[in-house]
C-alpha cells in the first residue's frame, strides 16, 4: 500500500515537472491565435549592464535595404510584430504616436515583421497609419536573430528601445499600452549623456 502511494506521488510530481510551455498549451487548448500574450512588463537595462550594440538589417516592405548603420547615433525603437497578431494591431496607433512625437529628434523607429510578406505588411501600415519602415524577416529570421544575444524575443509583440550606441536599453514584453511608458523610455534614452 505504501509502495502504491509513493508511486502515485512520483507520477504526479513528474507530470507537474513537465508542464507544457505556453505555445504547446495553446495548441492543446485548440487556440490558434498564433501569439503568446504577455503582461506588458517593462524591463530597463542599467547603462553599466548593457551589452554590445546590436547590428541588424534587412529588406523593408517597400523593397528598400535597411541597415542599423544608417541610424547610428539615434535612439531607436524596434518593434517585433506581424499583421495577424491582435495586440500588434491594438498597439500600432500608440507606436505611431510616439514616433510622431519624436520625429524631429534623433530617434528612429523600425518594425521587424516576423511572419508576413511585404504586401500584408504594406496593407497593415496603410490600415493602421504606420509610417515607419518594417524589415521583412519571415524568410531569413536574421534581424530577430541579431537581437538574440542581447535579449530574448519570445513574445509577440515585443518592443525594444536602443540607446544612442545601439545597445538594448529597455524592453516592453507584450503590447505597448498607451504612449506614456514608451515616450518616457525614449526620452530617458535621449537624455543619457546629454
Amino acid at each position: 500500500m505504501l509502495g502504491a502511494a509513493l508511486a502515485a506521488v512520483i507520477a504526479v510530481s513528474s507530470l507537474t515537472a513537465c508542464a507544457a510551455d505556453p505555445v504547446a498549451q495553446q495548441y492543446l487548448d485548440g487556440d490558434g491565435k498564433g501569439y503568446i500574450s504577455a503582461d506588458g512588463a517593462v524591463e530597463e537595462v542599467p547603462v553599466a549592464e548593457r551589452g554590445e550594440p546590436v547590428v541588424f538589417g534587412g529588406v523593408t516592405e517597400d523593397g528598400e535595404q535597411f541597415d542599423s548603420a544608417d541610424i547610428a547615433g539615434d535612439v531607436t525603437v524596434v518593434n517585433f510584430w506581424y499583421a495577424g497578431c491582435a495586440p500588434c494591431r491594438v498597439e500600432a496607433g500608440d507606436l505611431e504616436a510616439v514616433w510622431q512625437e519624436y520625429s524631429d529628434e534623433d530617434v528612429s523607429f523600425v518594425g521587424i515583421n516576423i511572419y508576413d510578406q511585404a504586401d500584408t505588411a504594406r496593407s497593415f501600415a496603410k490600415t493602421y497609419g504606420v509610417t515607419y519602415p518594417s524589415i521583412m524577416d519571415v524568410d531569413s529570421g536574421s534581424a530577430k536573430l541579431a537581437f538574440a544575444g542581447a535579449t530574448p524575443i519570445q513574445a509577440t509583440p515585443t518592443t525594444l528601445v536602443l540607446d544612442k550606441q545601439g545597445r538594448v536599453a529597455a524592453r516592453i514584453i507584450g503590447p505597448v499600452d498607451g504612449t506614456s511608458i514608451l515616450s518616457t523610455l525614449v526620452g530617458d534614452a535621449l537624455a543619457e549623456g546629454a
